[in-house]
């Protein structure tokens, strides 16, 4: 795909503001209670997606996607307080009014949506296998005599189990670093989750040339924002990230958080559209 350059002025609006969050905005600590400001759930360890370092700096695919959508509701990257949001505890965050929005790899499915509201979808991947590289996956019928590992709660685990693969040994964590580790070590055969998750993990220094995605395509995985059921932010939160897209500021960061993993991202999906059987 390509992608087409942001101005060089998005650009550096786009760099100043993610500057701006990393320092000023809150840790995983909060309870929601943001009178002044926004919270929002995000995963703290996929790097290209959602990324804490040791300086609790914040950096991926999914702040850039928040940052903007905050910006354009009124609140600047100082405003914003972060708090991880692990896949199984998505749900009940955002039930229980812990965040405001969630921008984390949220898979809409039907589910969810009668637990949660969706904004977007704002991005498209597809669930692949992450493994060795020495490793090689022939086709998909030969994944029923894998081990896998994905996080607990994920839609990739659930796919595994229920369509493609019912015969793998699945593994499930709370995190994908564990799983990961995993992988490294020999336990485990393959990480499954989504192909830009996976990417980002690929792309790390650290594990450059260890690891290569098997290009299977086993799903459509249509990323939204997780609203609270009934919130009136929806529209506003459907005409950020389409703003986003128009103007360039969706492209720049696809090509900034996944071009050094040689990752071809889809084009941005249309606002309101669902997975298919």
């Amino acid at each position: 795909m390509r992608l087409r350059k942001a101005s060089a002025f998005t650009a550096a609006v786009i760099t100043l503001s993610l500057a701006a969050t990393a320092c000023g905005g809150g840790d995983d600590e909060g309870d929601g209670d943001n009178a002044d400001g926004i919270t929002i759930g995000i995963k703290f360890d996929q790097p290209g997606l959602g990324l804490r370092d040791g300086n609790n700096e914040y950096s991926g695919f999914d702040v850039d996607v928040a940052t903007y959508i905050a910006g354009e509701l009124g609140y600047e990257p100082d405003q914003i307080t972060w708090r991880e949001a692990p896949s199984p505890d998505r749900e009940n965050l955002l039930r229980r009014g812990d965040v405001d929005m969630i921008v984390a790899t949220y898979s809409i499915n039907e589910e969810r949506e009668e637990q949660v509201d969706f904004a977007g979808p704002y991005f498209l991947a597809h669930q692949d296998l992450l493994v060795r590289a020495d490793y090689e996956v022939p086709d998909v019928e030969a994944i029923n005599d894998m081990t896998l590992c994905s996080v607990v709660g994920s839609t990739s685990a659930q796919n595994v189990q229920e369509d493609f693969a019912p015969n793998a040994r699945l593994q499930e964590f709370p995190t994908y670093s564990e799983c990961l580790n995993g992988l490294e070590g020999g336990a485990i055969d393959a990480l499954t989750t989504d192909d830009s998750i996976l990417a980002g993990y690929a792309a790390q220094e650290e594990h450059q040339d260890k690891f290569k995605l098997a290009e299977l395509d086993l799903s459509d995985e249509y990323y939204g924002v997780g609203l609270p059921k009934d919130s009136d932010r929806l529209e506003d939160v459907n005409a950020a990230i389409e703003q986003m897209v128009e103007d360039g500021s969706w492209a720049q960061a696809v090509e900034d958080n996944f071009g050094p993993a040689g990752y071809e991202a889809e084009d941005a999906p249309e606002i309101g559209a669902r997975p298919t059987d």
